[in-house]
């Protein structure tokens, strides 16, 4: 079955399309409907749709640059364009994007089936002559983007250090012969709570898209691969190269802006030029220290070489004895937060624990060659010591999901927020936990009084059933509920023997022994104390 896609922004208009058609017969289903231009292109991504039927006029994204970005991504989609007399006209700029079929409005249910019909023939006629050549051409090319990425992914993991041309080629399918080396990375910001939602990954797509579109004109040879929030990119240039790639860089990243919404930030950030293939993964880590930039100096810019402050075109010269200086001063401020978040873990308290962040980030920013990545190892720094300090078994889960929250946020400011919540979260888990582990043994304890309590029990026999001493239990007890065992023991029995005497005609002498006495007088003597009444007295008015 061909899968069809409908886009229109007037919900009647999808529903009429639905109808109008017997799907069945023309070997199609749709697959989804969408109202609006961005709404479609999730779809198209997820669903990978044969056919996209779209109005020319919608919000968001308009029929045009949906079928420019649709085509884009998948050149063989058919598109039928719907469209109204007064813009009909206009309509006919869309041949350049090779629109299959236009459907004017109202719409005609014969010329709806009948174009259908002629893109589905398109659809199984390209189909059908594919050929084994192309399959392998397309097996080769995937296979060159997984050694790419494996290559991008090597450099992360500082698995390569000095490669060759020759490596770089044999080993990556990369060829970088007689030119110039950068890395490029484009970093996405945004709430760790809607990094995994659909718009994340058109976001990634398009941005893929475009960086290709930037640099393909300029370079011998690229790649581009994203690694969880940021798209590292490889270019082969020409000598002399760099300053249009720059320039092209820089439009992509306007252009992505200007199409951004909502808590989504995208910087840029391009590493030093290499001139051999050797100084490659230099470009890559210089690239990762420029992109940490953004957190003092703020996204939505290109930074370039950690060598200089360049930002937007101003630069100035870093001095790196003036750094390693600052990196002292750290390490000593981190000292003094690791004291204060000792304390705070040992009294689980939430102030001490906010204190303690809110001096090291106030510190931390008057530090007068203040470097982005600085500031981004202070944090994850300070993350990793509150992580031991409250985790007995090294925290390896918790330092992922922290270092996770930290790689999405675009400012100092929003970094050790993360700080900070995170640190209240895993403070509050750990004081419900305890709290838990307190009342576990009196819940236990009281589920083995309602089991039992018709038999002889002890106090000594629930601790001994429970597994916890009888000093510690007693005291944890009185302690959590505010009496004494026996009493509470006492007045469960009373409980089930009132309920006794009101629903039954059990002589007392019967009801004593069922809720766990074995002498009358001390089981009446017991009642009396409890409810004011003598179990006889109380049958009389309650029974």
């Amino acid at each position: 079955m061909l899968k069809v896609i409908i886009a229109d922004d007037e919900e009647r208009v999808c529903k009429l399309i639905q109808m109008l058609v017997d799907w069945g017969a023309l070997g199609m289903e749709v697959a989804g409907a969408a109202s609006n231009g961005l709404e479609a292109l999730e779809l198209l991504e997820r669903l990978k749709p044969d056919i996209l039927i779209t109005d020319i006029r919608m919000p968001g994204c308009d029929g045009l640059e949906l079928i420019e970005r649709a085509k884009a991504a998948s050149p063989n989609l058919e598109i039928a364009l719907i469209s109204g007399y007064a813009q009909f006209e206009y309509a006919q700029t869309a041949i350049q994007y090779d629109v299959g079929g236009y459907i004017l409005k109202p719409i005609n249910k014969a010329v709806l089936t009948e174009t259908l019909e002629k893109l589905g023939a398109k659809c199984r006629e390209r189909a059908a002559s594919a050929t084994a050549a192309e399959k392998m051409q397309q097996d080769s090319q995937k296979g060159a983007e997984i050694l790419r990425g494996r290559f991008i992914e090597d450099l992360l993991q500082r698995r390569v250090e000095s490669p060759s041309c020759e490596t770089l080629e044999r080993e990556y399918g990369f060829g970088a012969r007689g030119g110039r080396l950068m890395a490029v990375i484009i970093k996405i910001d945004c709430p760790y709570e809607i990094f995994n939602s659909r718009s994340i990954d058109v976001i990634m797509k398009t941005a893929e898209e475009a960086f290709v579109s930037a640099v393909s004109a300029y370079c011998g040879e690229y790649m581009f691969k994203f690694f969880q929030s940021a798209g590292y990119g490889i270019l082969s240039y020409q000598a002399g190269g760099r300053a249009p790639i720059r320039r092209a860089l820089r439009e992509c990243l306007n252009g992505l802006e200007a199409r951004l919404f909502g808590s989504v930030e995208l910087t840029f950030a391009v590493g030093k030029e290499a001139a051999r293939a050797e100084e490659l993964p230099d470009s890559f880590r210089d690239a990762q220290t420029a992109i940490a930039e953004r957190l003092t100096e703020g996204t939505g810019r290109m930074y370039e070489s950690a060598a200089w402050r360049a930002v937007d075109g101003a630069a100035g010269l870093i001095n790196e004895s003036a750094v390693a200086a600052d990196g002292r001063a750290a390490d000593r401020l981190l000292e003094k937060y690791g004291r204060a978040a000792a304390r705070a873990v040992e009294t689980l308290s939430l102030d001490e624990s906010d204190a303690a962040v809110d001096e090291l980030y106030e510190s931390v920013l008057k530090l007068d060659n203040l470097r982005g990545a600085m500031v981004l190892e202070t944090a994850l720094a300070a993350g990793g010591m509150f992580i031991m300090r409250i985790c007995k078994d090294g925290g390896v889960d918790l330092r992922a999901e922290f270092e996770g929250r930290c790689a999405l946020c675009g400012s100092a400011t929003g970094l050790f927020g993360a700080l900070r919540e995170f640190q209240r979260r895993r403070l509050a888990e750990t004081r419900e936990k305890l709290e838990n582990d307190a009342i576990r043994p009196i819940r236990s304890a009281k589920e083995y009084v309602m089991k039992h309590y018709g038999e002889q029990i002890s106090l000594e026999g629930v601790c001994a059933a429970i597994g916890f001493s009888v000093s510690y239990f007693s005291s944890l007890f009185k302690k959590e509920t505010g009496e004494g065992f026996s009493k509470y023991l006492a007045r469960v029995r009373i409980e089930q023997a009132r309920e006794l005497l009101r629903d039954t005609d059990l002589p007392v002498s019967e009801i004593c022994a069922r809720v766990g006495y074995n002498d009358v007088k001390h089981f009446t003597a017991t009642f009396r104390k409890i409810t004011d009444l003598n179990p006889s007295q109380f049958r009389r008015l309650y029974g």
